[in-house]
């Protein structure tokens, strides 16, 4: 799959998820405008990605393509905490 095309299909893919598990009191919903891509690779047939929102909700998205099997796995992801550990 080409790498524009799969980082596309990344975005809509989050923005469906997320529309269609956002709690309908919040009164939000998504677009691809405010998904952004934090990391992505290809390595031969196969791509990842890493995706946030502008949403505050700590949620990260990893999204893999299967070249192979011409499948796409998706990883939603809640994050907990973020802390500083100090190595010196």
């Amino acid at each position: 799959m080409d790498n524009g095309k799969f980082l596309e299909l990344c975005k809509q893919t989050v923005v469906d998820y997320f529309n269609n598990r956002v709690d309908r009191t919040d009164n939000a919903i998504i677009t691809a405008d405010e998904v952004f891509i934090v990391w992505s690779c290809k390595t031969l047939q196969n791509n990842k990605a890493l995706l946030s929102t502008t949403v505050s909700d700590g949620m990260y998205y990893e999204i893999t393509f299967n070249g192979d099997r011409n499948e796409l796995y998706f990883d939603a992801y809640k994050k907990w905490e973020n802390k500083c550990i100090s190595l010196n």
